[in-house]
């Protein structure tokens, strides 16, 4: 798995990109089909937004969440896209499943 970790208006320092690495790592354990993660941290004011677009094997995930704390966004990003891929696998699992009964 691939990360990219890139900053607008905002320089991406070691710790926050480790703590980014650290939190995407959960999300292997749900999706084993991950191939590439881009993730775009951004500050506006004072928002702090973080968004990102997982592609995987059958397609891609995207997710954003914005918070007054740039680790907070991130925390809201990994929960959405961990919620995004159970779902997907879910699905994936219940075609499978479907078509074996057929």
């Amino acid at each position: 798995m691939q990360v990219n970790v890139s900053g607008h208006h905002i320089e991406v320092t070691e710790a926050l990109k480790n703590y980014v690495e650290s939190k995407l790592d959960r999300l292997e354990r749900h999706f084993d089909g991950i191939t590439n993660m881009n993730v775009i941290l951004s500050v506006e004011k004072q928002r702090q937004k973080a968004e990102s677009t997982i592609r995987t094997s059958g397609g891609e995930v995207y997710a954003e969440a914005e918070a007054e704390d740039l680790y907070a966004a991130i925390d809201l990003m990994t929960d959405k896209l961990d919620r995004q891929l159970i779902k997907k696998k879910e699905k994936l699992n219940d075609r499978k499943h479907r078509s074996v009964a057929r």
